[in-house]
């Protein structure tokens, strides 16, 4: 529990905060599922010495405390003398040897009260219990809300100056680009021998793809009642584990001072047993890799397979980052990129759409250079311009699709999605779009997030607001832009919206976006329906968190199909043959989601699992495809 600081003062420190300083020699970290104990030594060596006037490190020996959440501090409530002052100023700072772990997990299985390990960019760093930004900024009083603002302001000025602020931050900075996590492969136990056999032939085959492992062991670990009562599904796991077509490539293009570069670029055909065509997205990221367009690969294969229509599924992408190129600078890179896949994409072959960093610009780049090679023109691609086959609904899509989901799930429950406080992640084509039908059912939607922080409204955001983010989304600013107009919101730097009370969570950024502590969070925080916008939304660890605390969750592979409906109306030219109204295609989308939802609940509840459980929603929509996908394996045979 966090204590009051009482009557500690700016110039003056506390006698428990000197005692706990003075007792503690070092840590002793225990590392969760490594099982090693380390020692972490750090002492105030030539970081700062002026700051700190005592040479021991702050905390005790675990063994010695009773577990505390690790987000709290204890701060001694009484002043001390001033004369105490004095005494501190003899002790003389002693300089030891620091250091550094080499590798840690993100969390202690034992951790002190004073300071926190956590993951920024690949990097483990200590960090301040107290200060929730990374020891820079103060989301809130830690001191609690009660008492006037000065005097709330007070206690955290004391707070910045206190000793225990001061190590915590000394420790950041002493451990900064020092201590290197490796992401590791987090195997789960299957009840059965012959699904984990699966598991076990991927890590031989893929050992380094851990996004592509994390999602089949997420499928397989559905599957195990299908595999369990016919073990003829096994082989046909293993064949659609392997990709039909894998392309890798270098994109060499030329920047607006006449440098070379050169990216390189996938597209992966993952499995054609429902099409031609496939369909897939194309992802523009420096984070872009074989194993994540795999990943995408394989998730957009459940996805249409789940869908109304017979698509095969596809994945691609770049390590390009389109972030503050020019139009001409994107225009050349998307006509390289373009050169070397045009080979394989057609109205019979391939249809590419939108994902992360590829919009209006990157897909009309891309889509113009096709039809240099298409004579006559010939295909479709997807995009937000009608004149170039799209309809006029293609990017609002994906994001109504998931608050239609959303509300097809509370409809079981009797409830609505008026008045429920929404947190969404992202400021993308698919949150924005969440925010909008949102708002259009009664919802208050409160955050949004870029990858700096997050944005908050307590107030909620409606059409003006989102028609604001939307602009500055276009200008390319800041979110912390929003909060000099809007006085009742606040941007948190180095921050997820993960912390803030709600009722449902829309993430919608990237992939793994909600880790165990931010589950954690959620349930909490009353959390009790999650909608996947972005693929594969949740580790593995923050998965089982909400499942324990009962909190119903939609897959991507369900609730973000609305772009595939979408896409397919567009390659028909239905929408532009009968004209139809916004409200029509809503309509027809509404229609598409429905029976998504009917046939991922019917094959949950075909194989046992109650209507009401957290993973019947997850497992039946992975057990649809997978049937409707190794039906149409069987009946063509070995050749795909």
């Amino acid at each position: 529990m966090l204590l009051p600081s009482g009557g500690l003062g700016m110039n003056s420190t506390s006698m428990d905060e000197m005692n706990l300083i003075q007792q503690a020699q070092r840590h002793h970290l225990v590392v969760r599922d490594i099982g090693e104990e380390i020692d972490l030594e750090i002492g105030p060596g030539d970081d700062d010495p002026s700051s700190f006037p005592t040479s021991a490190l702050l905390g005790q020996d675990p063994s010695s405390e009773e577990p505390d959440d690790s987000k709290h501090i204890v701060m001694g409530g009484d002043q001390l003398p001033m004369e105490n002052d004095q005494d501190i100023s003899k002790v003389q700072p002693a300089k030891r040897k620091k250091k550094v772990v080499k590798r840690w997990r993100e969390e202690w299985a034992d951790t002190y009260k004073w300071a926190y390990v956590d993951v920024k960019e690949g990097t483990a760093r200590i960090f301040c219990s107290v200060c929730r930004e990374y020891g820079r900024k103060h989301r809130r009083n830690p001191y609690g809300n009660e008492g006037s603002r000065n005097m709330q302001m007070s206690a955290l000025e004391e707070h910045n100056n206190s000793l225990l602020h001061k190590e915590a931050l000394r420790l950041q900075m002493a451990s900064k680009d020092k201590i290197v996590v490796d992401k590791p492969i987090v195997v789960k136990a299957l009840m059965s021998k012959t699904a984990g056999s699966i598991i076990e032939a991927a890590l031989k085959r893929d050992p380094h793809e851990v996004e592509f492992v994390q999602c089949v062991q997420e499928a397989v670990h559905a599957l195990e009642r299908v595999i369990a009562k016919n073990s003829h599904y096994v082989s046909i796991m293993e064949r659609l584990l392997e990709p039909k077509r894998t392309l890798i490539f270098q994109v060499p293009w030329i920047d607006d001072k006449g440098e070379i570069h050169v990216n390189r670029g996938f597209r992966i055909q993952f499995n054609m047993a429902l099409g031609p065509p496939c369909r897939g997205g194309i992802r523009f990221h420096p984070s872009m890799n074989l194993s994540i367009c795999k990943f995408l690969g394989f998730e957009q294969t459940l996805k249409n397979a789940l869908s109304p229509y017979k698509l095969g599924g596809a994945a691609g992408g770049s390590d390009f980052d389109p972030r503050g190129k020019s139009d001409s600078e994107v225009s050349r890179f998307c006509q390289s990129f373009m050169n070397e896949i045009h080979w394989y994409l057609g109205p019979d072959k391939d249809l590419p759409s939108e994902d992360m960093g590829v919009g209006t610009r990157e897909m009309g780049y891309l889509y113009g250079h096709y039809k240099r090679f298409t004579s006559p023109f010939q295909g479709s691609f997807t995009g937000p311009k009608i004149f170039w086959s799209g309809s006029s609904l293609r990017t609002e899509a994906t994001g109504y699709g998931l608050v239609f989901f959303a509300q097809l799930m509370l409809a079981e429950m009797n409830k609505e999605l008026k008045g429920l406080r929404c947190a969404v992640s992202g400021t993308g084509k698919i949150a924005l779009h969440v925010l909008e039908k949102l708002v259009a059912y009664g919802a208050i939607p409160i955050t949004v997030s870029d990858s700096k922080g997050y944005l908050m409204d307590e107030d909620g955001f409606d059409y003006m607001k989102i028609a604001f983010l939307r602009d500055l989304k276009t200008q390319q600013r800041s979110l912390r832009d929003y909060s000099k107009t809007y006085a009742r919101s606040k941007y948190y730097d180095e921050a997820k919206p993960w912390g803030e009370r709600c009722d449902i969570a829309f993430p919608c950024a990237s992939h793994n976006e909600i880790d165990q502590l931010d589950a954690l969070n959620l349930v909490n925080l009353g959390c009790r329906l999650l909608i996947e916008g972005s693929n594969m939304s949740c580790t593995p660890e923050a998965i089982e968190v909400i499942r324990k605390a009962n909190v119903l969750m939609a897959p991507a592979i369900a609730a973000g199909a609305g772009g595939v409906v979408a896409g397919e109306l567009e390659l028909n030219n239905e929408c532009n043959l009968m004209n139809w109204s916004p409200e029509d295609f809503e309509s027809k989308l509404q229609e598409a989601m429905k029976q998504i939802y009917q046939r991922a609940l019917k094959a949950a509840t075909d194989f046992g699992y109650q209507k009401e459980s957290p993973e019947s929603l997850a497992h039946g929509a992975v057990i649809s495809a997978f049937l409707t996908l190794a039906q149409a394996m069987t009946d063509q045979g070995c050749l795909l």
